[in-house]
């Protein structure tokens, strides 16, 4: 059987074909520039033999763009299939399941009508995840779709956890509270952890950091979110590349009044003018190391913050918990920053962690215990694999 994964944001698409029963990856590529004016988009494709093709045309919408994919996943030159009931259904990522799903689904009209609905919750990507799933219903008539929600995984977290001390009728008329993003992410490396174990979840405190442009902890109990640092969007939590995490809402309105801001642009301001971006002018943990080694002050200081951030949050998640017997790094800077995780875990070394610096340094995107036999907590390093995620749910709900 053959799953194929898709991505569909604002302007791009992304997929991956997989071969399900092996896991691997038969095809993936990435559409960009969909429908932007002033300009070609383009797709780079590439087949398990690392065989690529990369073209650039008018692509004015996700129907078309996904249509581009299909004909490349078919093609006799470029393709790894000749037709398409080769493919036995579509998994997609959808950011926001609200609290209706709480778990993937097959999509149905019904689906799609609840997910219309909580196009406020998510307004930049939730239109674009629906034009991905109405674009493969209409292309791909008859092979099942699949929705995997980021928010679900992040379900299980109590009241306590996820509602905001705010008026409580923007709870029940509004659903404003704590949701969570990158549940896939942290599903999947928590999960894994307990594999590469040998040990149940049920038993076990993990806190997984997926720290990327977009960062976020998950506090996991026996295999269950108790919390979570981002909240009804991803802008609350941890310094990230261009998002603020955690400040003093009335900031908000300060800046407004000050930079004659309107709520939609003091949001934008917030989400992609600020983080590492706004403190440096850099949004890419590669260039903070690089300014750091060359004595960029501000760099050096959005780097602390960064570090102090998510140790603070990893101390109040250890009170959440309890204690702690495991902490997973994963995403871009979490697997392939060794310094950064090498900074992080000297901040804890008072809880006990022991840390072999020597096996970290270096080491990127590679599954490791980082950490010492002594060592109370257990350091891992993970890759994610959201694809992969979404493969085993897509499998289960067709099957």
């Amino acid at each position: 059987m053959n799953i194929l994964v898709i991505n569909s944001g604002s302007s791009s698409l992304k997929y991956r074909l997989f071969a399900a029963e092996t896991e691997e990856v038969l095809a993936q590529g990435l559409v960009e520039r969909i429908g932007m004016p002033g300009g070609l988009g383009k797709i780079n494709h590439q087949r398990q033999d690392k065989k690529k093709y990369e073209a650039e045309s008018e692509i004015t919408n996700h129907q078309q763009a996904l249509q581009m994919v299909l004909d490349l996943l078919l093609d006799a030159e470029w393709g790894v299939i000749k037709d398409l009931s080769e493919i036995n259904g579509v998994g997609h990522r959808v950011l926001h399941g609200g609290e209706i799903f709480k778990e993937s689904v097959l999509v149905t009209g019904d689906t799609l009508e609840k997910l219309e609905s909580l196009k406020e919750l998510g307004p930049l990507h939730m239109p674009a995840n629906i034009m991905g799933i109405r674009a493969c219903q209409d292309l791909m008539p008859g092979i099942p779709q699949v929705a995997v929600f980021d928010t679900a995984f992040h379900q299980t977290m109590p009241r306590r956890a996820f509602l905001y001390a705010v008026p409580y009728e923007l709870y029940e008329q509004h659903r404003v509270r704590r949701y969570g993003f990158h549940g896939t992410s942290h599903r999947y490396v928590s999960a894994r952890a307990g594999q590469i174990l040998g040990r149940p979840l049920e038993g076990l405190k993990i806190i997984t950091a997926h720290l990327g442009n977009g960062s976020s902890l998950a506090a996991i109990k026996d295999g269950k979110v108790i919390d979570t640092s981002m909240g009804l969007t991803p802008l609350e939590g941890l310094v990230m590349g261009t998002r603020s995490g955690d400040l003093d809402p009335a900031i908000v309105p300060f800046i407004s009044n000050k930079l004659k801001l309107t709520p939609n642009e003091a949001d934008n301001y917030l989400n992609k003018k600020s983080g590492f971006l706004g403190l440096t002018g850099y949004s890419d943990m590669r260039d903070i190391q690089r300014e750091r080694a060359a004595g960029n002050q501000r760099a050096q200081e959005a780097y602390e913050l960064f570090v102090y951030r998510i140790t603070k949050y990893i101390g109040s998640y250890y009170v959440a918990l309890q204690g702690l017997d495991v902490l997973v790094f994963t995403a871009g800077i979490g697997e392939n920053d060794w310094l950064a995780r090498q900074d992080i875990c000297r901040e804890l070394e008072f809880l006990g962690v022991k840390m072999d610096y020597a096996k970290n340094e270096n080491l990127r995107g590679q599954e490791a215990i980082l950490s010492l036999p002594e060592s109370k907590i257990t350091v891992m390093l993970i890759p994610t694999n959201e694809e992969l995620m979404i493969v085993r749910d897509t499998l289960a709900l067709i099957s």
